[in-house]
């Protein structure tokens, strides 16, 4: 069994709610690539729920039934994209101590997104 820093992180929990975790070393496995299609249609859905959001927040004119819905949307959009950002996170190599002196001696630090 891997270590639990070595699983991922799936993109939906299980029916109790709890988070699920893929063991693999395939990272095109069928699982895989689902997970992977599923963070990319959260984080589509987030961009585009941020955009009706704007829209209905610079209108002026939302009731306070719109609003509710609204922060309740964006509620969950916020907890699917953290939790594909803490599996990416996890995903990312360490850095080794060859790069973790010379980002000491710059005060850099390594850049997490391409």
């Amino acid at each position: 069994m891997k270590a639990h820093s070595e699983l991922r992180l799936l993109p939906w929990s299980g029916p109790d709610g709890k988070p699920c975790y893929l063991s693999t070393d395939d990272d095109s496995s069928r699982l895989s690539r689902l997970a992977d299609t599923t963070e990319a249609i959260q984080l589509d859905l987030a961009a585009e729920l941020l955009d009706h959001a704007s829209e209905v927040l610079g209108s002026g004119k939302a009731v306070p039934e719109e609003l509710r819905a609204l922060a309740t949307d964006l509620t969950q959009a916020l907890r699917d994209t953290l939790r594909v950002a803490e599996s990416r996170g996890h995903r990312l190599l360490a850095p080794g101590p060859a790069t973790r002196s010379a980002e000491t001696e710059n005060h850099t630090l390594p850049a997490a997104f391409g």
